[in-house]
Order: C-alpha cells, then structure tokens, then sequence
C-alpha cells in the first residue's frame, strides 16, 4: 500500500507525581506526553480514527522503512516523549536488548534513549551515568542500602543540550527541565532510588533488576547546542536504533527525503511549521507532532517565521 499522507498524531498523557503544568496547562501534574507511540491516534486524514501501530501492521515498509521492518518488523519501533519536571524522577536505568529478553520475556526490547533539553530553569541539573571508577561490588551494595546517590555524576545543562543515553546508564532527570525523549519501543524502567517517596504498586524500586543492569564504565556527554542557521539540518545523534536531528529555519524551506529508508518523526518545538508535499500539507503548531511515512520520499518543511523541529527516525 502507498501511503501519501502526513500522520498528525493524538498525544496522550501520563500524570506521574514529578509533573508540572507546561505541557497540559490546568491539569497538574501533568508528567508526561507520548508524543509518538504505537498506540497514538491518528488526527485526521484518510487514515483518522487508527493507531500508529495499527497502520503500521497493516502497511509494513511502506510506514517504517526498509531499515525498521530488518530490527522490529512491523511493530513501530520508537517511543517519544516530551517529559515536565516539577521534582526529581526517581533514578533508574533501562536493560538492554539482551537482558530485556532475558529479564521481561521473549520480543521485548531493551531501551537506549537521547534527551534534547527544550527548556531549562537557572541552576537545573541532571544526572547522567557514574562517577569514576566504581567497581561493580560498591555499586550493588550501594543500590541496596539505598547510598548510590552519593556514586552518581551530575551535570548542569541548559536549553539545546542534548545527551545520549545508552540501555544501562544509570541517569535521572531534575527539577525546571522540560525535555523531549526519544527511545527504542519499550518501557522498561527500573526504579533505583526514589528521593524518600514511599513505595507503592505502582512506584517500587526494582533492586536486582537495577543491579543487573547498570554499566559501570559511562558516563553520558552533554552534547552543547549547534550553531543555528536558517534552513539547516543538525545531526544530534546517530545509533543503531535512530537518529536525532535538529531543524532550524527563519525564512527558508529545508528541502527532507526518507528515501523509502525510514519514517520521519517531526515534533515542533519552536514557533510553527508546514508539512508539504506535492498532494497535501499539515500544519503543526509547537510540541505538535507528525509521522511522514517512508514512502512518502521528498517533501518540505517551510516555516513560520522562527521555526525549530526536531527530526527522529530509525
């Protein structure tokens, strides 16, 4: 099947107890929005009313591209969220692709993951991986007698950073941070330490899990900011499960191809934006997101006035 159309997505929401009021305003805390995920509703166009993941069981390539269909088949392979944080997220970490299976079960999937920083109060901070030489004995002691906080490397980050995160990197993201998350599909999160909340079912730590999937040997770089231009592409990050990139322009279309490799997943998050190609357009205002199907092939990205957007594919 050709599918020819941009897919503006639904997003939906997760009210988790770190949240703010940024991203749905009058609905706090608002945590989490899922951006891009399997089981987002398609807004309008032919294919309104469908999943993502639906359409991409019934259409295969010509949704995902050659490169998707060879790791995950016809299951969408990424997850992105935009994430507000009022208050610390517990620290955690995320298995990867082996220790998932081995772990979760057959067909699950590990979870690598970059975060691009959208906003960033004075003074916001993260965590991102260990600080030297931890051996693997401290580390598991200390995440059961709950003293890993005092092993982890935090780092000071602003607007435009950007940070990769491989499966294993124990991280946790602080207060004042508005965040875009692209990840592998999967949500496979073990809870490490969670800043004194008490447990509950739906917020327990998972110990042995954690220890089993911490690395030891990363601590993830702050990538800084590219310099702007009007009209450009950035590459952010490139792995074996996608690529980030940055798109910034003023008055100039930034001419896009998925070449039939892969989808494009377009998420406004500066001023507006039109989707067009030579049969339709859609136009996405900021944090709004799109899905161009990789047989779709070239078309443009014009701006309104300032414009940024980041770019994930697979």
């Amino acid at each position: 099947m050709t599918l020819n159309s941009f897919l503006k997505l639904e997003p939906a929401y997760r009210d988790y107890v770190w949240g703010g009021d940024r991203l749905r305003p009058g609905h706090n805390p608002t945590a989490e929005a899922w951006v891009v995920w399997e089981n987002d509703i398609i807004e309008s166009g032919p294919l309104a009313g469908k999943t993502l993941g639906e359409v991409a069981a019934q259409n295969g390539a010509a949704l995902l591209g050659t490169k998707s269909i060879e790791r995950t088949g016809n299951r969408f392979p990424l997850l992105i969220k935009l994430l507000d944080c009022a208050q610390w997220l517990s620290l955690q970490v995320h298995p990867n692709d082996e220790l998932a299976v081995q772990m979760e079960g057959p067909g699950q999937f590990g979870k690598t993951e970059a975060w691009h920083i959208l906003e960033s109060q004075t003074g916001a901070k993260l965590i991102a991986g260990l600080k030297p030489n931890i051996s693997a004995d401290v580390l598991a002691d200390s995440i059961r007698n709950s003293s890993i906080i005092d092993h982890v490397q935090y780092a000071s980050v602003s607007q435009g950073d950007t940070i990769f995160m491989p499966a294993g990197t124990l991280h946790a993201l602080g207060p004042g941070l508005l965040v875009y998350e692209v990840q592998q599909t999967s949500d496979w999160t073990y809870r490490v330490y969670d800043w004194g909340r008490p447990q509950t079912e739906t917020r327990k730590l998972h110990i042995e899990k954690s220890i089993q999937s911490t690395r030891t040997d990363f601590t993830a770089p702050i990538i800084p900011p590219p310099a702007y231009g009007d009209g450009t592409t950035h590459k952010l990050v490139e792995c074996e499960y996608f690529t980030l990139e940055l798109l910034s322009a003023a008055s100039h279309t930034i001419n896009l191809d998925t070449k039939g490799e892969s989808f494009h997943a377009i998420t406004v998050i500066e001023g507006n934006a039109i989707l067009k190609n030579e049969g339709e357009q859609v136009q996405l205002e900021k944090f709004q997101t799109a899905v161009v199907p990789a047989n779709m092939g070239a078309y443009q990205l014009i701006p309104a006035g300032n414009c940024k957007a980041l770019k994930s594919s697979a």
